[in-house]
């Protein structure tokens, strides 16, 4: 067993993971890597289920557990269930708690999400990396095409990026999954992918940055955690987090970053085409 302390939050194991994923044995890292893209499930199943999930024996899963300061799978179970029975009840729980509290009237619910909007956009403007921010423009803006991709709540963001680019005849395709198809192969080099996810993580996203990083081509992430699955990816990250009212998640600060991104690129384009 580790002679760590075990992570006592999701936020310090998503830290130490990745830390020492990179230097585990094999299997122990097809652990890490399994986990880091499927954090949302380790509350809710079994160890044989994830071993299987991540492809190795539960005596390997076992030892990943150990190796990251936990005593066993069900330490490490206990820390996710109370990490998780905090900040991702389901929808129907959520409501049930804002009448609890009162909180659910219409008024009510307005205030809370004009808060904690303000509290969201301020955070970003005080922990956003403006040299990534700086970086991740110039390479878009050199970009033959950009490719956008984002699901469930990260959805509406990657929408508002696509239809933003056409509005300034920038080069862009929108990776929605409508029909079942995947036109990942029209994914060409030179061409970057802004890949947007947030906890639990989209395993589309995730696989998509995988695949064109695979190919050699840059990734932009959007996410809410350096640590989360993107970083495998080497993807520039734009980290943003969202302040929630009764664990609903509004996206206010979010797209404003992608408004701030998607201006800036097509400012900065504005500039290399005409050479100033």
């Amino acid at each position: 067993m580790s002679d760590q302390t075990a992570p006592v939050s999701l936020e310090e194991f998503n830290h130490r993971l990745a830390e020492i994923s990179e230097t585990m044995p094999k299997r122990l890292r097809q652990c890490a890597e399994f986990v880091a893209q499927n954090t949302d499930r380790i509350a809710v199943s079994t160890v044989a289920e994830l071993s299987a999930g991540a492809g190795v024996q539960p005596s390997a899963f076992m030892r990943f557990c150990q190796l990251m300061g936990f005593a066993g799978f069900s330490d490490m179970q206990r820390m996710f269930r109370e990490t998780y029975a905090q900040k991702w009840p389901d929808y129907a729980t959520r409501l049930e708690n804002l009448r609890a509290t009162g909180d659910d009237s219409p008024s009510a619910l307005l205030a809370e999400f004009v808060e904690a909007g303000r509290l969201s956009l301020e955070n970003l403007a005080t922990t956003v990396d403006l040299e990534t921010l700086e970086t991740a423009v110039n390479v878009l803006a050199a970009a033959p095409m950009i490719h956008v991709v984002g699901f469930r709540r990260a959805f509406p963001v990657a929408s508002y990026l696509s239809y933003a680019f056409e509005k300034m005849d920038i080069a862009a395709v929108l990776h929605d999954g409508v029909g079942n198809l995947n036109p990942r192969h029209a994914i060409r080099n030179g061409d970057v992918v802004i890949a947007i996810t947030f906890a639990p993580y989209s395993q589309e996203t995730i696989d998509l940055a995988a695949y064109a990083h695979a190919k050699g081509n840059k990734v932009i992430a959007i996410s809410d955690a350096p640590s989360g699955p993107m970083r495998k990816t080497d993807a520039l990250m734009l980290s943003v987090s969202e302040v929630d009212v009764g664990a609903f998640r509004a996206l206010s600060a979010t797209i404003s970053l992608a408004i701030a991104l998607a201006v800036s690129v097509g400012a900065k384009r504005d500039k290399l085409e005409n050479g100033k």
